[in-house]
């Protein structure tokens, strides 16, 4: 039997849902990053990220480190960047490629309320020239000290919360993106998880 508290959780996470944000992770080969930019998606209630995998495999993702957000994130692979980006252009969105160098805008200076989908790259490597190079915009969290990179899910992290901030700032969290029939459907969903 479904509680009237678990089904009121599921409604307020789904009512909050941002179908117009969403991740790509590029050749991310450590399972605990890849589970904590899940877990990010979903604090944030981003509901889909996209795996693209050219030449590195999915890691295997533990239960104990990801059971929860895996659950609540759908995930869809590619192993080529340009069925990646021309289902994200098909479906609308913007793709900023977060990379570190000197042809970048700040994080900060980005416009992340409309249909945005987000890119970051290999631990070591970051994002392929090919992202960089196919991106809409490329983008940089501003640093001050001596290290020029942050871990890549604590990157993520930032991202999606800056999204978010600029989202409840704009009013643009008040009511949901999704269409009622969606609601009723992805509830009903959830509640068999």
């Amino acid at each position: 039997m479904k509680s009237q508290r678990r089904m009121d959780k599921l409604s307020r996470a789904l009512s909050l849902s941002q179908p117009d944000l969403t991740v790509v992770l590029e050749n991310i080969h450590d399972p605990h990053n890849v589970s904590a930019i899940l877990r990010s998606c979903d604090a944030v209630g981003v509901r889909k990220a996209n795996l693209l995998y050219t030449f590195e495999n999915l890691p295997k993702i533990g239960k104990k480190s990801s059971a929860s957000a895996y659950k609540w994130v759908e995930r869809r692979s590619f192993r080529r960047t340009e069925d990646c980006f021309d289902a994200l252009r098909g479906e609308g969105f913007t793709i900023a490629a977060s990379v570190v160098g000197p042809e970048t805008v700040s994080l900060y200076d980005l416009d992340l309320r409309g249909k945005i989908a987000l890119v970051f790259g290999n631990e070591h490597r970051g994002v392929s020239d090919s992202i960089a190079a196919g991106a809409d915009v490329n983008f940089q969290i501003p640093m001050h000290g001596m290290v020029q990179s942050l871990n890549v899910s604590v990157a993520c992290a930032i991202t999606l919360f800056e999204a978010l901030r600029q989202r409840i700032a704009a009013g643009d969290t008040e009511s949901s993106k999704l269409s009622e029939g969606d609601l009723s459907r992805l509830l009903d969903d959830w509640s068999r998880k």
